[in-house]
């Protein structure tokens, strides 16, 4: 099973970050939709991880008591983007 989610936490714990999944539900009685969200502890070998990335985590046999979950891709990185945009700045001058 893989899920996308947002990085909302990282740097607290060696290897592990905090990815945020996202996902609609729609109430049984009124309609609406509702957003349910779902925090994963995930495995990240290298520490590659950054605040706000996107990513898809996959689920694999437990690591620790609460981590269930591996990096597979990261999908978009803002924090990567920025600095690569500020090197080419600073190279063009």
């Amino acid at each position: 099973m893989a899920f996308t989610g947002i990085v909302t936490k990282v740097g607290c714990m060696n290897k592990t970050a905090t990815v945020t999944v996202y996902r609609n539900v729609i109430h049984k009685i009124t309609g609406k939709r509702i957003e349910r969200t779902t925090k994963i502890l995930t495995h990240d070998e290298d520490n590659a991880l950054r605040l706000h990335d996107k990513v898809l985590i996959r689920n694999c046999p437990p690591i620790s008591a609460r981590k269930r979950f591996k990096l597979e891709k990261i999908i978009n990185s803002p924090e990567t983007v920025r600095e690569l945009a500020h090197t080419e700045t600073i190279t063009q001058s």
